[in-house]
């Protein structure tokens, strides 16, 4: 079966995926650090590790503990900087990766490092898109995260729409008390679509110390416990816009995978589980070609938003 009658394949944002799983943000890296554990290729698409302007060396160790629900982790945004993946994981990804798309995570301490390192990124191969992670904070605005403050939110992403005409995709945090709402300034403002979610703060304990389990203290909360956090927020997004959404927390199945469709994603991210089972994003591919096959369904992006609310 070619790529272009393939149940799986969604067009999302201008670009063609060959199927909706990609792997997420900060369980990627760049790609080539996965190549030989996983077949990269028959993924619909990477999400690469954060980049930005400056080397950042990240929280303290023990960076991830994990727990019965999950896993929490307190990486730091730790990164080699943009000079790196200019010169060296971009190109790597360019010649190496064939068939899924790859979308860049840009993060940032201000909202002039957003558009800088997009600018800077723009005119490189070996990507399709940016994917701004608004949910770190805004050393400018008092530690705020750019995502809970409208003015900032729209500066970052209309600062990048001005910067590239690439497809961007706005990365939101669970804990914001309008996700619908802060996603619609951010479609305003320039964006492509909208990704929901990133990790929820929390804090697993280490009984034997007493101590936090990781380096830094507290972490986000990743894993199967997150999965309702993210459906739910991908269906009050779907409301509120009409972009391509990514959905991603707590995938580990097909039917996970699903459950962020018929919610309304037009994309669905694997990160906590792939880092536990590096094969299982291939399987979770396969499972949903079988699903389709089960059930008569010609296209998955027939089931994207299909989700039907009580009365």
């Amino acid at each position: 079966m070619s790529p272009a009658a393939s149940p799986l394949v969604i067009d999302a944002a201008g670009l063609r995926f060959q199927n909706p799983l990609l792997l997420a943000s900060g369980t990627a890296a760049y790609g080539r650090e996965l190549s030989g554990v996983m077949d990269l290729n028959v993924l619909g698409g990477i999400v690469t590790k954060a980049v930005s302007l400056e080397p950042r060396l990240g929280a303290p160790a023990p960076r991830v503990a994990e727990w019965s629900g999950g896993m929490v982790n307190a990486i730091g945004l730790a990164n080699p900087g943009i000079d790196h993946v200019r010169a060296d994981d971009l190109p790597w990804l360019a010649a190496n990766v064939r068939g899924p798309r790859v979308l860049v995570n840009v993060v940032g301490r201000t909202v002039d490092d957003f558009p800088a390192v997009v600018g800077a990124l723009d005119g490189e191969q070996g990507f399709d898109g940016f994917e701004l992670n608004v949910s770190c904070p805004n050393v400018r605005a008092g530690g705020l995260e750019f995502g809970a403050d409208e003015s900032s939110l729209r500066a970052v992403v209309a600062g990048c729409r001005g910067a590239t005409r690439k497809p961007l995709f706005v990365k939101l945090s669970p804990t914001l008390a309008d996700v619908a709402g802060a996603a619609r300034v951010a479609v305003d403002a320039g964006a492509d679509g909208i990704t929901v979610v990133n990790t929820l703060p929390g804090l697993v304990v280490d009984i034997a110390s007493r101590r936090p389990a990781l380096g830094f203290g507290s972490g986000g909360v990743s894993g199967a416990g997150l999965l309702p956090v993210g459906v739910l927020a991908t269906a009050k997004v779907r409301k509120a816009v009409a972009v391509p959404l990514i959905g991603v927390g707590g995938v580990a199945s097909a039917e996970d995978a699903l459950q962020y469709l018929i919610a309304g994603a037009s994309l669905v991210g694997v990160g906590t589980a792939a880092l536990r089972d590096p094969r299982l994003p291939e399987r979770i591919v396969r499972d949903l070609g079988k699903w389709c096959d089960r059930n008569n369904v010609a296209s998955l992006a027939d089931l994207i938003g299909s989700l039907e609310w009580p009365a």
